[in-house]
């Protein structure tokens, strides 16, 4: 971070929750000053372009699609790995733009997801207590004592494979691989395996029709070939977060060049503390996770604190409550914010408030739960008469088995099998592409 972008050290005087107990700060110190020497991972323009087509969504013009991996992995960065997790979030942004007949944005969670925030400090097994896994970025999933010791080195590697994840994204959004008749076939191949295939038989066809259409007219449009993506994490660490902000040589604002969109997550929207204060001075689009607990009055300070020129595009709003409590929560906050004047875009993240740990110890998440707590947001909007904006989602690519439930019926008994996940259970490819039909009606009864 360059001297003149001292406005946003303000973060360093707040408590900040979730941060790593460093060892030696002297080494962390270094490891920041050659961040801060290092390219940026984007660029400030690319923000503002997300932050238009966020607008968007927030004037219920557009629908947000945001995915992918609860924790990425430093030994999870191969180009297969990578194109598998694109391809699925390809494949729901095709369903869903049909359905609803507008543009989806899409953004991964991606290229710089390599830190969770923690409920424990520690975890013990057999009588042995040691520190919390927090993520790649921070010590190593290995249960030994020198493993689990933050390193920041690890913050050297999070950029260098979040460089490398940008670079291989970029070359497949438009190079070819992004086309949306690609896109379409790989969609028609899962409606004829997947066991439900025939409830979205209807939707694949009427997709067919208009492609086939557009071709007999002639029509190939250069849009058809390329896909916008953006990369977005939670701005977790803040050490790394503020050494990769960067002055915008175009309008001498802030950027957290890191990404093209941060989030704040439900264990660090303090008020009072470092991320809120470090976000409200950087202009990249920002996200809030919200969870049961969130009131009123702390969604319209934060509108307050990270939004006060009331930019459409800025602020985001990511309920996570949970399918029991949705219906109940959620109402009177998009009725103060919406009485307020502002203009965010509302998101569902139907995976945190929905997960319990089964009788083998895994941790788990029940798809219909997933399903109902998306079909509870959809219903608060259609009762307010505002907008669903989108959903954000922890997937992956591959087929694993991690949550129970969707079309290929996955059983408690069945987690073992291929449980990957160094955190959180995500969908699979196939339950996330039964979710992405799934909410493309629901969209279109909107």
């Amino acid at each position: 971070m360059t001297d003149d972008a001292g406005a946003a050290r303000t973060w360093r005087d707040l408590p900040a929750a979730q941060q790593p107990d460093y060892p030696d700060r002297t080494a962390l110190l270094e490891v920041t000053a050659e961040l801060e020497s290092y390219p940026p991972l984007v660029f400030a323009g690319e923000c503002d372009l997300l932050k238009e087509r966020l607008a968007a969504v927030a004037r219920g013009e557009a629908f947000l699609l945001q995915g992918g991996d609860c924790a990425e992995a430093f030994d999870a960065v191969s180009a297969e790995q990578i194109r598998n997790k694109l391809k699925t979030l390809l494949q729901m942004g095709a369903v869903l733009t049909y359905a609803g007949s507008v543009p989806v944005v899409k953004v991964g969670r991606i290229a710089g997801q390599y830190s969770k925030p923690r409920s424990k400090s520690t975890e013990t097994r057999d009588g042995v207590t040691l520190p919390t896994y927090r993520g790649d970025s921070v010590n190593g999933f290995e249960f030994t004592e020198s493993a689990r010791v933050p390193d920041p080195e690890r913050l050297k590697r999070m950029y260098h494979a979040s460089a490398a994840t940008l670079n291989l994204v970029r070359a497949f959004t438009t190079g070819g691989y992004a086309d949306l008749r690609q896109v379409h076939a790989w969609n028609q191949d899962f409606v004829k395996r997947s066991p439900s295939g025939q409830r979205y038989e209807v939707l694949a066809r009427e997709i067919d029709q208009a492609l086939k259409f557009m071709h007999a007219c002639g029509t190939d449009p250069e849009e058809l070939k390329t896909v916008e993506l953006y990369a977005s994490h939670e701005a977790l660490l803040l050490d790394y977060e503020g050494a990769l902000t960067r002055t915008d040589s175009r309008s001498g604002r802030l950027y957290d060049t890191s990404g093209h969109m941060v989030w704040i997550g439900e264990r660090t929207r303090q008020l009072d503390g470092a991320h809120v204060e470090f976000a409200s001075q950087v202009h990249n689009p920002l996200g809030v996770k919200l969870g049961p607990t969130t009131t009123p009055e702390d969604v319209l300070a934060l509108v307050e604190k990270l939004d006060p020129e009331r930019e459409p595009g800025r602020l985001t709003f990511i309920a996570r409550m949970g399918a029991d409590t949705v219906r109940d929560r959620l109402p009177t906050l998009v009725e103060k914010v919406t009485a307020s004047g502002a203009q965010v875009a509302w998101v569902c993240d139907p995976m945190h408030g929905n997960t319990f740990e089964a009788a083998s110890g895994h941790k788990t998440r029940r798809f219909d739960d997933v399903l109902d707590e998306v079909k509870g947001f959809f219903e608060v909007h259609k009762a307010l008469g505002t907008h669903p904006g989108g959903i954000h989602m922890e997937l992956t690519g591959d087929d694993v088995t991690e949550c129970v439930g969707g079309g290929d019926e996955i059983f408690v008994d069945d987690l073992h099998q291929r449980y990957e996940t160094a955190c959180d259970p995500r969908l699979n490819r196939s339950q996330s592409l039964d979710l992405a039909f799934l909410v493309a009606e629901m969209y279109r009864g909107q």
